[in-house]
């Protein structure tokens, strides 16, 4: 072994094989396009390990959107898998919650390679320091996978406790399995902790518009931060470091791929990790293939009789090949009927998906309020006319319509 180089290790997560979304089918295979962006990604993912010589790779969990993946989802994912075995780099699977299944006692989707004793593949199902030796030395890495609070359902003392307090049960549970993992460590040699969970001030992307169970929340310092040279996390899509670029890395690497709009600006990739007991490095490398996504605004608000204009002037102005894109428009009443709705479809023929042309119409005042004639009603029926049109609670609109009338009492007394 060569004591002297460090570790290396490629650390990503969260690719959710079976998202649909944004997704058409694809004439040759037979299958969703998107669900063949997440497999390209992970594919790419496996290209870059092998390119350069990983030692580990790290998959902090969820592989698939569901916990019960379809057999060709599995067939896909586990191709990528076995090129890592034939190329003897140790994979190591960690449980996520989309992997993890309801009732403890089944099995979860990344169990067969276990049960097959496939070569160089770890899977991470429990709380376990597991001590790898690599071509350049020994690391220990610690997996933590999703908390799944049906284990403490087994035992009396917790089958009549609120989910507030399994909640808390959960984390203290938790909380002495981090110590005991630590005070496990080896500290002459690198050590790594890899979890699908929480921690307490992490941001969240998009994952929980599709998140399944519910979550457990973490404090930083629960981890025993001076045990572990890079924390190896999953679950949450957003990439960010919680541990804001101090020693070691808190790492989420987020999602391989952009499940919808709402993480249409954040960047997509995985984390190099060169380990070194006491002087691990790493860095965020995002990936150029991931799909993109690209929201349109344009105000025709100021071009009369021809609001199309403004909307393709707007798509000028963006990058829309390959995209999933959504376009809105501002428009004045009078302008509705002027959109060409062809003419912007024709202009984004180069985009992969077209989600949407939206309207943001403003309609002038009295279309809003409903009347005709607003210079026959007082201003409090203005007033109350108005909060109505804004689908203002009855009971609120009351208690608004009764502070109006006194500023307008008070006004009215001044004035005489």
């Amino acid at each position: 072994m060569n004591q002297h180089e460090p570790i290396r290790i490629l650390h990503f997560a969260d690719i959710h094989i079976g998202m649909e979304n944004y997704g058409r089918i694809d004439p040759e295979t037979g299958m969703n396009q998107r669900v063949l962006d997440f497999v390209s990604r992970l594919k790419e993912i496996v290209d870059r390990a092998i390119e350069r010589e990983a030692d580990v790779v790290i998959f902090a969990g969820d592989a698939f959107k569901t916990r019960d993946p379809n057999p060709t989802y599995q067939r896909a994912f586990a191709r990528q898998i076995m090129r890592l075995s034939r190329a003897n780099i140790v994979t190591l699977l960690l449980v996520g919650n989309h992997d993890m299944p309801v009732i403890e006692q089944r099995a979860s989707s990344m169990d067969i390679f276990a049960t097959l004793d496939v070569p160089n593949v770890i899977v991470g199902r429990e709380e376990k320091l597991h001590r790898i030796e690599t071509a350049r030395g020994i690391v220990q890495i610690a997996t933590v996978p999703w908390p799944q609070r049906n284990r403490l359902l087994k035992y009396e003392e917790h089958r009549s406790m609120t989910i507030e307090q399994l909640d808390q049960e959960m984390e203290r549970v938790l909380d002495n399995e981090l110590q005991r993992l630590a005070g496990e460590v080896d500290a002459k040699l690198p050590a790594i902790l890899t979890g699908h969970f929480t921690i307490s001030g992490a941001v969240f992307g998009s994952e929980r518009n599709v998140m399944l169970g519910r979550d457990t929340i973490i404090k930083l310092s629960s981890l025993r931060l001076e045990a572990w040279d890079y924390i190896a996390m999953g679950h949450i899509h957003k990439h960010q470091d919680v541990h804001q670029g101090n020693y070691p890395g808190v790492v989420y690497s987020g999602s391989l791929e952009r499940i919808d709009f709402g993480e249409e600006n954040e960047p997509k990739g995985f984390c190099w990790i060169e380990a070194r007991r006491g002087d691990t490095q790493w860095r965020f490398e995002p990936m150029d293939s991931v799909r993109p996504f690209v929201s349109i605004y344009a105000d025709a608000t100021h071009d009369g009789d021809h609001p199309t204009d403004a909307v393709l002037r707007a798509i000028e102005r963006h990058e829309v090949k390959n995209a999933v894109v959504r376009v809105r428009v501002k428009l004045l009443q009078h302008q509705e009927a002027a959109l060409r709705t062809r003419a912007i479809e024709e202009a984004l023929e180069d985009a992969y998906l077209i989600a949407g042309i939206s309207r943001d119409v403003q309609r002038d005042a009295r279309s809003r309020i409903g009347i005709q004639n607003p210079e026959t009603l007082s201003p409090a029926m203005l007033l109350e006319r108005y909060f109505l049109s804004r689908n203002t609670p009855r009971d609120r609109t009351d208690d608004l319509m009764r502070a109006a009338r006194a500023l307008m009492d008070a006004d009215a007394d001044q004035v005489n």
